[in-house]
């Protein structure tokens, strides 16, 4: 027997599928508002940056990791998935490239078009959806002008950990406000110089307190093996510069094929 991501049964219908999730998110909703007050915040915020949203109360804030889910239209009455909009990093939309995979194998063809005409109810209906793929705390949608944004809720962070994450941020040039990286002299936009990484990496992902991305090219990594190590003499020639995330990862992928 083929089982659903919330391990139901394959439903016989797609209707049966949405108002299934949309039955638990109703569940989930109600246990998130109880347990942080969530109709009491007075603002709102979002560091699209650090994909965390804040509600702030009267005497303090709740910081959430995020995902967008997806957009609905008062003007022209349509959805807009997260996965199917450029706009939206990938880091805002983690996950959600697993909603169009079970979309096509199961022939739901909501799942799978970035986007849809409907009513308003559309909303939630997507976002109770999406939460059977994410597993989020709870939802929360903001309205700005015609445009409602659905979020989910992914963990809750404290104010300690939120203002470490903002501190690792630069702002570049291209791309704005960006978690930092470091690189050799080397390594610029371009060209193509080699690429050794002090640990795996892909864009997006979590960094430990202490870790940072970093990379140097393949003279420097010679120069590294010389002298055994980072040492004093080693780092002189590598000479490591600050440089933001999105350049870092756009270095590395053009790095990917070796060099020309």
């Amino acid at each position: 027997m083929q089982m659903s991501p919330m391990g139901l049964s394959h439903p016989e219908s797609y209707a049966h599928f949405r108002d299934t999730c949309s039955a638990e998110l109703d569940k989930l909703q109600e246990a998130f508002i109880k347990r942080y007050a969530a109709n009491t915040f007075s603002e709102w915020h979002y560091n699209d940056d650090l994909g965390v949203f804040i509600l702030k109360f009267q005497a303090h804030c709740i910081y959430f990791r995020s995902v967008i889910v997806g957009s609905y239209s008062n003007n022209t009455y349509t959805w807009k998935w997260s996965w199917d909009n450029p706009h939206i990093s990938e880091k805002e939309k983690t996950g959600m490239d697993q909603i169009p995979i079970f979309g096509e194998s199961h022939g739901y063809e909501d799942l799978t078009t970035g986007l849809i005409a409907g009513d308003q109810r559309m909303g939630w209906e997507m976002t109770a959806i999406a939460n059977t793929f994410i597993q989020g705390m709870g939802a929360f949608r903001v309205q700005m002008d015609h445009l409602d944004m659905y979020f989910l809720f992914i963990a809750e962070i404290d104010d300690t950990t939120y203002t470490r994450l903002s501190q690792y941020q630069i702002i570049c040039d291209t791309h704005g406000a960006m978690r930092r990286a470091f690189v050799c002299q080397h390594l610029k936009p371009g060209e193509k110089n080699g690429f050794h990484e002090a640990f795996p990496t892909y864009q997006g992902m979590e960094l430990q307190e202490d870790d940072d991305f970093q990379a140097w090219c393949d003279t420097c990594e010679n120069v590294r093996e010389a002298y055994e190590g980072w040492n004093e003499d080693s780092e002189k020639f590598a000479k490591i510069r600050l440089i933001c995330e999105a350049c870092y990862f756009a270095i590395k992928t053009l790095n990917a094929g070796g060099l020309s």
